[in-house]
């Protein structure tokens, strides 16, 4: 982490993992994808689009969160000791400034529920887990990933109601609304949501770069999302489960859409408050169970897996890659960036062909950043904090 400059600057972007960026561009534009096209078709059906990246786009945002984590403090070989420490207090500043840009973000008029303060706060929470090893950290997020939910399920009773709007500035008037929301009762709660974070972890401690770890994720998640699929979908089939959802009063009128459908077009983040225990056998997008942390987290490692083969390819074609994928090195301002065009006052207006508006403009700007050898303004802002605090704790420890 030394040095600082355009030179060092181009040297740190010449030694990332290409295919860490070209994941975090499918995660960026399925997320796109599901603001801005229709989530279902003239017919009622859902739509392709929102068949793909619903759930799974934002699940895949998380879990590289946890990759980024590992790359930040070593990757596959940790750091300890002071360094790990310097590095810990400049990830809490990270995570505070991108949880601070997501509240202001929620305050624009986009109708989009924000993730970057939920972001944060999963951060922060990962954060006692960056000295585990692989094994032990699949084995936290395998337990995460079924006790949280539980958890969630049995607490979520006693918590204040939810609001349906993203965190905004003015919540932290009332702290315990914010927190409540933050951790448990929001669309991207990040108690469940830590198990993306730790299943990224112990994927960050890998060598990313190697045929076996391509191997490892496309072949690991594409089991993992197929057995949490096949067996959720074998479970909520049985007659006492479907009994038990189709009574919960949550669930719509006899007339409505069939709980099949309903599933299909996802939660709000969790399962209804107050419902029966057989909803956390469901693996529906935004339900923080077990069976859609499963699912969205297998389905997550394949493409993640499937995108590190760039870095496997020929200089030249891993070069275009960096260049065309570029958005991915800069997600938090181009995230940011779409955000702001999706309020009524800032073009595009929202009219079906806007998608291929958004996707050009990120693409472009994320092309120009890479051919430049720059990172986005707010990665910039935030990563100068975060090392700065970093230098100061090792400083101090001098």
């Amino acid at each position: 982490m030394a040095g600082t400059g355009r030179g060092t600057e181009r040297g740190r972007r010449h030694d990332r993992v290409v295919g860490v960026d070209v994941a975090r561009c499918a995660a960026l534009l399925g997320m796109v994808a599901t603001h801005v096209l229709d989530e279902r078709a003239p017919t009622g059906e859902l739509t392709l689009a929102h068949e793909v990246a619903g759930g799974r786009a934002s699940a895949l945002f998380a879990v590289l969160a946890g990759v980024s984590l590992a790359l930040l403090t070593g990757g596959p070989r940790p750091v300890v000791g002071r360094e790990r420490a310097a590095r810990s207090a400049g990830l809490v500043v990270r995570a505070l400034l991108v949880a601070l840009i997501g509240l202001l973000l929620g305050m624009l008029d986009t109708g989009i529920a924000v993730i970057l303060t939920y972001y944060g706060v999963v951060f922060l929470l990962a954060l006692p887990f960056l000295g585990l090893r692989t094994r032990s950290l699949l084995v936290a997020a395998g337990a995460w990933a079924v006790l949280a939910p539980l958890a969630s399920h049995l607490l979520r009773p006693s918590l204040p109601p939810r609001g349906y709007a993203s965190p905004t500035l003015e919540q932290l008037a009332d702290p315990g609304q914010l927190l409540s929301e933050l951790l448990w009762t929001g669309y991207y709660p990040a108690v469940p949501w830590l198990s993306y974070a730790l299943l990224g972890l112990a994927v960050g401690r890998l060598d990313l770069r190697s045929w076996r770890a391509v191997g490892t994720l496309v072949a690991g998640g594409a089991v993992l999302a197929g057995l949490a699929h096949a067996v959720s979908g074998w479970l909520t089939a049985q007659p006492g489960v479907l009994r038990a959802l189709l009574r919960d009063p949550s669930y719509a009128a006899p007339d409505g859409p069939t709980l099949e459908q309903e599933l299909a077009s996802g939660m709000f983040g969790t399962t209804p408050t107050g419902g029966p225990v057989q909803w956390l056998l469901v693996d529906a997008p935004h339900s923080a169970t077990p069976f859609d942390l499963a699912a969205t987290g297998g389905t997550a490692l394949l493409v993640l897996g499937l995108a590190l083969v760039v870095d496997r390819l020929p200089g030249a074609v891993r070069r275009a890659a960096a260049v065309l994928f570029g958005a991915g090195a800069a997600t938090l301002t181009l995230y940011s960036l779409h955000l702001v065009m999706k309020t009524p006052d800032v073009p595009p207006a929202e009219v079906p062909g806007s998608f291929a508006t958004h996707v050009g403009v990120l693409l472009a700007v994320g092309a120009v950043l890479a051919l430049s050898g720059q990172s986005g303004l707010l990665e910039r802002v935030v990563t100068a904090a975060s090392r700065g605090t970093a230098a100061l704790v090792r400083g101090r420890g001098r």
